[in-house]
């Protein structure tokens, strides 16, 4: 059973090749832009890039991860995730794993988009399927709350957050065991914690607008604005289910 997974230079697709390889002897093939940046042993290396659909070649993969890929607009984001979809089916691959994003099909958050329209061309092709929607990482946000002052837009909205590692041994767990087939996981931390609890005293509420004029990115206040809504509250059980623990908490 040939497991092949892309973006392995990424953190994410980097982690989740280390836990397979832990978990079984099957053959695993990596997919990446760039092969030398790839230091890994024990895999087979192709290189393949989401924007030359050329490139991407997923025979003999009987399990497909597609770690979604980044992009500067949305458009060109969905284009690499449909070129990777188009040669799964071309590879006849078996099983297609995707890394969504929380409530993908119906969440307000801007880069879901993205997200539901990939999800929506796996489903077309027919072939089984699993979405791994993982949730907020914590290290997204380790940065803001180490600050001396942490200025969010967030209120007291609350953030179900996990690990990067969390995640990756999650989708793992999934590529090396059988069952996931028509799956959807909503992978989110045991545990929601808000900014106001860990930051304290250091905890500054402001605007959306405030943050814009400040130059933070608009993707992050996006995110904001969605944990202030609650988008990112709730607590779900699927990831405790695939890892077999509870995820690890968010320290600062």
């Amino acid at each position: 059973m040939t497991i092949l997974i892309t973006g392995a230079t990424g953190q994410l697709g980097n982690a989740v090749v280390r836990y397979v390889l832990d978990r079984t002897d099957e053959p695993v093939i990596v997919s990446v832009r760039t092969p030398e940046k790839f230091t890994l042993g024990g895999v087979e290396v192709r290189q393949g890039d989401f924007e030359q659909p050329e490139t991407l070649d997923f025979t003999g993969a009987d399990k497909l991860l597609i770690v979604s890929g980044e992009a500067p607009d949305t458009g060109t984001r969905i284009q690499q995730h449909e070129n990777a979809v188009a040669k799964a089916v071309e590879a006849g691959v078996g099983h297609i794993f995707y890394t969504s994003i929380t409530d993908a099909d119906t969440s307000t958050v801007g880069v879901a988009v993205v997200h539901k329209a990939t999800e929506e061309a796996i489903r077309a092709t027919g072939i089984p399927f699993t979405f791994l929607r993982n949730g907020m990482y914590h290290e997204n946000y380790l940065g803001v709350l180490s600050g001396e002052t942490v200025a969010v837009s967030t209120e007291d909205g609350r953030v179900a957050s996990a690990a990067r590692d969390d995640f990756a041994l999650a989708a793992a767990v999934a590529l090396t065991t059988e069952g996931h087939e028509n799956q959807v996981y909503e992978l989110t931390g045991s545990t929601a914690w808000s900014f106001p609890e860990l930051a304290g005293d250091r905890f500054r509420d402001v605007s959306d607008d405030d943050l814009i004029s400040a130059g933070v990115p608009a993707l992050f206040v996006d995110f904001f604005k969605a944990i202030r809504e609650g988008v990112f509250a709730e607590v779900r059980p699927d990831l405790e289910k695939l890892i077999g623990r509870p995820s690890r908490p968010i320290a600062i």
